[in-house]
């Protein structure tokens, strides 16, 4: 009785209570493991027994047998093993007599069997447990609870045990599997929990599906009418390919199909992602073809063109399902709608010309249809289509979709927008002309917009108006893009008046804002230092840009622009750099701003420093006691998003550092005392990457950033950065994986860090010979500027600042040969090798970062 009563306070509201529970349950298995399972295992099988005390039992019994820790697991399950054979049948025959019995759900008792076979099994012991089990499903006279625990406990120890000991009993596990999933059974839960064991099954019964096929087929298709049994037939998707869809597709087109046409949207959903998987698969044979036909080899597997033989069958069930959309559908919803727009266009890219004649004659008849759903599922179905035919295929479809005269709804309207965005991006040189037309009108309709703004009656009228302001925004940027200078020049007071209007009239609406802000953002990098003349009318928009930390998208949208401001304003930004930098900083180390944004002001804080160089040190000191925090962060290494958020707050510190030592480094070929400030963190600095260097999560961007900080700190503080790596392998290791790496500017950058290093290991011998140092570059790495990119901002102004970094300067470093060869006691290896490694190289500069010192690391997780 003792023990049902602490079991039972397992779950007490009350602290104490529960503690006391705990701790007593504790010492009772370190006292007496057996004994005390045993208890356990009968207060589980008592159905007398109240159901927490039996769950509470149950977790405690598993807790003993299983972890998710491989290493305590393996413990666990030898201490089992250690435990006395009749104890252990003991325990054995409760949790066997528990199944069945218990009224809730999951059931405690199968994973405790489940736990007990995978300790036992692979030791050739318990080998009555398998008949056991399968006896207790094809009993006619088994309960529905008997059957649905019994066969959670087939899949329980299906998934975690290995397949190599399973495979004596297949055709028993799969005569079970069977059994629940036949179309006679009445309880969904029962199939529900013969799927899921077949799911985890498959590894090892894949022998056995030759002579099984048709069956398994039929049981699990049939299965999916239950809303939760869906699973199966996707995963199966890349086992069934491999042969077995062969000679059964007209049967998988008739099973998918009619999954495809469910008014429930998870069984819709799964039968079309079953033929996203397949078109999958075939794209990734036709790649292995073509590299085998490359290489003059034949391809290891060879693709079927099941994607091709079911188009028929197929595109109609797609577009008639792009037609179930809903107007108040949310975007980040995955519905059956969306999910045939991207099968779609897999078909596609998968059957290339022979998706045309089936998605044609749906285009033409409801392209005029006066149902909107129809005229837009029309629509998506020909942008679906555009990646795979030839162009030749696809004119006379864009005839007929460009006459539609329906451009005063919203959505398509947008769809216009988008299109001219894309057109003017791509538009080549001879087209100037155009864009400076579409210049022209998108001002003009800027202008006549912003004088709607009287006649705004209802919320509605302000929804629109805020809309159309966004996609104006948003197309006078790409168009602002491709403006030549001296014609940006002609336009900017009329631009930035509007912009300023939009923002005295937009203060509420944080869309309209963002995009606001990315357009001048797009200014600033058309006028360079000509934008100098409005940042006195504009710096109080930045400025309440920067404070909205509650729309972090407007907010991030401010932090980028800064950035560009100190990019094309250089020295000038330095009247505003305090009330700028104080705002940061208090963003910083606001527990509301979104974590997404401190990275991104840390990045600024290095563009800051590179803008204004020597005048950077009243804030050094902050910025590197920060820094030394936020290199100190750790995360939950099992939460991917807090992995890429470390990433990127690595990366900030990283380019941090850079940047601090390239600004207060000065002119290239006469280092400016101002960078010895940093010395004393050398060696902090060089743990921190080598702190990277052991963490197995790093980004590739990470990589580069740190190699090429490697590189700054060799060719500023010299020999004795070299000592301080030379006691850090790893640091070599990361060089090395840079240098391994598919990505051009981590693979440059490491190139480049390994010479410098290898240099100071040269001068190192024949110091005395060598010319006075001279400072070397990174070497270059601008990519070309890219258009704007509505998804993200930052993304967008990422290429500029790497660019803007790179045109600081390149190094015309001269060779002083005449000195080297009065070197007489030089050989003449070494002075070939100094040669080389005096060669010029163009120098990459980073960024920077700041927080205050005084906030703890936690800061950055907000």
């Amino acid at each position: 009785m003792e023990l049902i009563t602490i079991l039972e306070k397992t779950v007490s509201p009350d602290r104490n209570e529960l503690e006391a529970a705990q701790k007593f349950l504790e010492q009772a298995a370190i006292e007496n493991l057996p004994t005390f399972l045993v208890e356990l295992s009968k207060v589980l099988a008592n159905p007398g027994n109240t159901q927490v005390a039996r769950v509470a039992a149950g977790l405690q019994v598993k807790n003993s047998l299983t972890s998710k820790d491989p290493d305590v697991k393996t413990q666990h399950q030898q201490r089992w093993l250690a435990i006395d054979t009749s104890a252990r049948r003991e325990i054995k025959n409760y949790v066997l007599q528990t199944l069945g019995t218990e009224t809730y759900r999951p059931s405690s008792a199968s994973q405790c069997v489940a736990g007990i076979a995978c300790a036992e099994i692979p030791v050739n012991q318990w080998p009555e447990l398998i008949p056991q089990l399968v006896a207790n499903v094809t009993d006619p006279s088994s309960t529905e609870h008997m059957k649905e625990s019994t066969l959670e406990a087939i899949g329980y120890i299906c998934q975690d045990i290995d397949p190599e000991h399973l495979q004596d009993n297949a055709n028993q596990i799969l005569t079970a599997i069977i059994q629940g999933m036949r179309k006679e059974e009445p309880s969904n839960n029962v199939k529900l929990a013969a799927t899921n064991a077949l799911l985890n099954s498959l590894e090892f019964t894949k022998a056995n599906f030759d002579k099984e096929f048709n069956i398994l087929n039929n049981k699990v298709f049939c299965t999916t009418r239950c809303t939760c049994n869906v699973w199966g037939p996707v995963e199966m998707a890349d086992l069934w390919y491999s042969g077995w869809m062969c000679s059964h597709l007209l049967l998988c087109v008739q099973i998918t199909i009619e999954a495809m046409k469910s008014d429930i949207d998870e069984v819709a959903l799964q039968g079309i992602e079953f033929w996203s998987n397949v078109c999958d698969e075939e794209m990734d044979l036709a790649i292995e073809a073509t590299e085998a036909s490359e290489q003059g080899r034949p391809p290891e597997h060879t693709s079927k063109f099941y994607a091709k033989g079911a188009l028929q069958y197929l595109v109609p069930i797609l577009t008639q399902t792009l037609t179930k959309q809903d107007e108040n559908d949310d975007d980040d919803d995955w519905n059956p709608c969306k999910a045939a727009g991207v099968c779609l266009m897999l078909l596609a890219t998968c059957c290339e010309d022979d998706v045309v004649p089936h998605v044609l004659p749906f285009i033409k008849e409801h392209i005029k249809h006066p149902d909107w759903r129809y005229r837009d599922a029309s629509v998506m179905a020909f942008g679906s289509i555009l990646e795979g035919p030839e162009l030749s295929q696809l004119k006379p479809l864009v005839i007929q979709v460009r006459a539609a005269p329906d451009g005063h709804q919203n959505n398509l309207r947008s769809a216009a927008y988008e299109a001219l965005m894309e057109i003017v991006k791509n538009s080549a040189k001879d087209c100037y002309p155009a864009v400076q037309k579409t210049t022209l009108v998108i001002m003009e309709r800027l202008q006549r917009v912003l004088q709607m703004e009287s006649h705004i009656q209802s919320t509605s009228d302000r929804i629109q108006f805020n809309d159309l302001q966004s996609l104006l925004c948003a197309t006078l940027q790409n168009v602002l893009r491709k403006v030549q200078h001296q014609d940006a020049l002609q336009i900017s007071d009329v631009v930035m008046a509007s912009l300023l209007r939009m923002f005295q009239s937009t203060a509420g609406s944080g869309g309209v804002q963002e995009d606001a802000l990315m357009a001048v953002s797009t200014l600033v990098e058309v006028l360079g230092s000509d934008f100098l003349k409005y940042m006195e009318a504009f710096k109080p928009f930045l400025i309440i840009g920067l404070k909205n930390f509650a729309e972090y998208q407007v907010c991030l949208a401010a932090v980028g622009l800064v950035c560009d401001l100190c990019r094309a304003l250089m020295a000038n930004i330095l009247p505003h750099c305090d009330e700028i930098m104080q705002l940061l900083l208090e963003n910083l180390g606001n527990e509301n701003v979104h974590r997404s944004v401190k990275p991104q002001i840390l990045s600024v804080f290095g563009d800051i420093a590179l803008a204004i160089g020597g005048e950077f040190k009243k804030y050094l000191d902050i910025v590197l006691d920060t820094l030394q925090q936020a290199s100190q962060a750790q995360v939950d290494k099992t939460d991917y998003d807090m992995v890429d958020y470390l990433n990127e707050l690595r990366e900030g510190c990283l380019e941090a550092y850079t940047g601090i030592i390239q600004g207060l480094k000065g002119d290239q070929e006469n280092v400016h005392p101002d960078v010895m400030l940093v010395q004393p963190r050398v060696e902090f600095i060089l743990s921190f990457i080598h702190h990277i260097a052991e963490d197995e999560d790093r980004s590739d961007g990470v990589v580069a950033n740190a190699v090429g900080l490697i590189g700054d700190l060799c060719t500023t503080f010299g020999k004795d950065v070299m000592k301080l790596v030379e006691v850090r392998p790893q640091i070599n290791d990361l060089l090395s994986e840079g240098r391994r790496s598919k990505t051009n500017k981590t693979k440059t950058l490491a190139t480049w860090a390994t010479k410098e290093l290898r240099k100071l290991k040269s001068q190192a011998w024949y110091v005395t010979a060598l010319p006075s140092h001279q400072t070397t570059q990174r070497p270059c790495l601008a990519p070309k500027h890219d258009s704007y990119c509505s998804a993200s901002f930052i993304s967008a102004v990422t290429e500029e600042r790497l660019n803007w970094r790179i045109m600081r300067g390149v190094l015309n470093a001269r060779l002083d040969l005449n000195r080297l060869i009065n070197c007489c006691s030089l050989t003449v290896s070494m002075v070939f090798s100094w040669f080389v490694f005096r060669l010029p190289a163009v120098e990459l500069l980073p960024r920077i970062m700041e927080i205050k010192p005084t906030e703890v690391s936690s800061v950055f997780y907000t």
